[in-house]
């Protein structure tokens, strides 16, 4: 009751609570395409690649979306080049990019000499969630909510069998670029919430949850929602009593859940697989 109080009360914590959500879900719905297609490395390389665009944008005083969009989507670019136009393989080209962009976010955070923002941006702090970021936020939601919608058959022809989606006419390439472009703009808007570091964990976390209580990927997509909007609240609801940091907690809020279906799972959990295990052996001895 004490922290539907706090809501109640402060007008940050309800920003942070807004936000926080619409984080969980888009991060749910965007992280279901990448959970299928076996890009969780793609997610957690864009997720760090968008840091020198971060540094960038403090340097330059503009806000931080537009750089980390900008870089995003060329480090998705140029994994895509490498990757097309030479031996190299698509995990060493994503290693490459992911250092590279890395390394470079590291040099010019020692330039930008803008400490505290910027360890915001690399480990979250939702409770600072201004009201520019929680519109922010809202506004890729309904984008990456519209175009779920609208483009739903081909996402979901292109992530299970990606040959047949191309030969029904497909265009395959495009659909995975719309994918990282989608990708980058969730990476933007976790960047306040739990930051650069741990915002593969609401990509993959609440995806792979759900990849264990459904075939189905429209149930998936929804599941994966809820348990994102879930880890979220149940983040901020400790990080609010404790006094302990938003964003990892969120983090390890999504591990939790993902430890329950991976114990309890009716089909899937090890548990239930185990005890029919036992009941066959047992059925067969009499």
């Amino acid at each position: 009751m004490d922290f539907i109080q706090d809501l109640l009360d402060y007008e940050f914590l309800r920003r942070a609570f807004i936000t926080s959500v619409i984080v969980g879900i888009i991060c749910g719905i965007v992280g279901s395409f990448i959970v299928l297609r076996g890009m969780a490395l793609m997610g957690d390389a864009i997720s760090h690649a968008v840091l020198p665009g971060v540094a960038i944008s403090y340097m330059m005083g503009i806000n931080y979306f537009y750089g980390a969009v900008v870089v995003g989507i060329l480090a998705a670019l140029g994994i895509g080049v490498i990757d097309q136009n030479s031996r190299v393989k698509s995990d060493a080209s994503i290693g490459i990019v992911f250092s590279t962009a890395l390394a470079l976010g590291i040099v010019l955070i020692t330039v930008a000499k803008s400490a505290t923002n910027l360890e915001q941006i690399l480990f979250g702090n939702v409770l600072a969630v201004r009201p520019s970021d929680m519109w922010l936020t809202i506004v890729i939601g309904i984008i990456v909510l519209v175009s779920v919608f609208l483009f739903y058959k081909e996402l979901l022809i292109s992530s299970f069998d990606e040959t047949m989606a191309a030969a029904y006419g497909l265009k395959t390439r495009l659909i995975h670029y719309g994918i990282m472009v989608l990708l980058t703009l969730v990476t933007v808007a976790s960047l306040r919430t739990v930051g650069v570091i741990l915002v593969v964990a609401m990509l993959i976390t609440p995806a792979s949850t759900a990849y264990l209580l459904t075939n189905k990927l429209s149930k998936m997509i929804g599941l994966a929602a809820f348990f994102g909007a879930l880890s979220s609240v149940i983040g901020l609801y400790i990080s609010n009593m404790t006094d302990l940091p938003s964003g990892p907690i969120i983090a390890m809020a999504t591990a939790g859940l993902f430890l329950l279906a991976f114990l309890f799972a009716p089909k899937q959990g090890i548990v239930w697989r185990k005890l029919r295990a036992n009941r066959r052996r047992a059925s067969l001895g009499n």
